[in-house]
């Protein structure tokens, strides 16, 4: 999913979750919302991600997000599961120029 599509849903008032892959020192520098659940701690976190909505994965750039998919996808259905292409980097680039950038 891209950026232009994340805001779409927001302000469609799409039901979705964000799940932040990252590490918390990067949310501490920027966060653009969701739940923090470190790539690292996953897959036993996995019960925190919800199965009756959209979910949205991000991280810096999308790589992240788009591993966490992936292990994911073994154990869970996946239909379901978007990575945000870009991550932070592209919310900063496309949506919000005044966040930190690392």
């Amino acid at each position: 999913i891209t950026i232009r599509e994340l805001e779409a849903w927001k302000s469609s008032n799409e039901s979705f979750a964000l799940i932040d892959v990252r590490e918390p020192y990067e949310a501490e520098i920027v966060q653009i919302g969701g739940t923090l659940i470190p790539l690292a701690t996953i897959m036993d976190r996995r019960n925190e991600i919800p199965v009756d909505v959209k979910v949205v994965f991000h991280c810096r750039s999308g790589a992240r997000s788009e591993k966490a998919i992936r292990q994911l996808s073994e154990i869970m259905p996946t239909d379901r599961f978007y990575n945000l292409e870009g991550g932070v980097l592209a919310y900063i680039d496309e949506i919000d120029p005044t966040l930190t950038r690392y």
